[in-house]
C-alpha cells in the first residue's frame, strides 16, 4: 500500500522520476487545429531563427499546411522561400474501437527554406 504512495520517488526521497518524453526538432511544425495564419507566423519565426522549418501534418490538417506554405510564400517571404521537398505519406493508426481495423492516415512533410 504504502508503496503505491511513493509512486515516481526514488528510495532516498531526494529526487522524483518522470517520464521521458520525445522531443521533437526545434525546426518542426505540426499542423493542428488552429488558423492557417498562426502556423505561418510560427513557421516565420523559425525561419529567421534556423534558415529552415519543416512543416508537417496528417489526415484533414495537410490542406492546411499547403495554405501554410502559400502564406510564407505570398505574404512573408515572396522571393526569399525555397520549397527543398515534399514527401507524402501514409501512417498506420491503431483502432479507436475494440473490433475495429487499423486506419491508414495520410501524411505530408514540406520542408522549405530561405534562398
Amino acid at each position: 500500500m504504502r508503496e503505491k504512495a511513493l509512486r515516481g520517488v526514488t528510495k532516498n526521497m531526494s529526487e522524483t522520476t518522470k517520464p521521458e518524453a520525445t522531443k521533437a526538432p526545434s525546426n518542426v511544425i505540426f499542423i493542428g487545429k488552429k488558423s492557417a495564419l498562426v502556423y505561418a507566423v510560427a513557421a516565420l519565426m523559425q525561419i529567421n531563427n534556423s534558415n529552415e522549418v519543416l512543416i508537417r501534418a496528417r489526415g484533414r490538417a495537410i490542406s492546411k499546411a499547403v495554405d501554410v506554405v502559400e502564406i510564407l510564400k505570398g505574404r512573408f517571404l515572396q522571393e526569399a522561400l525555397k520549397i527543398k521537398d515534399i514527401k507524402i505519406g501514409t501512417e498506420l493508426l491503431p483502432p479507436k474501437q475494440e473490433g475495429l481495423r487499423p486506419r491508414n492516415v495520410s501524411t505530408i512533410e514540406i520542408t522549405v527554406a530561405k534562398s
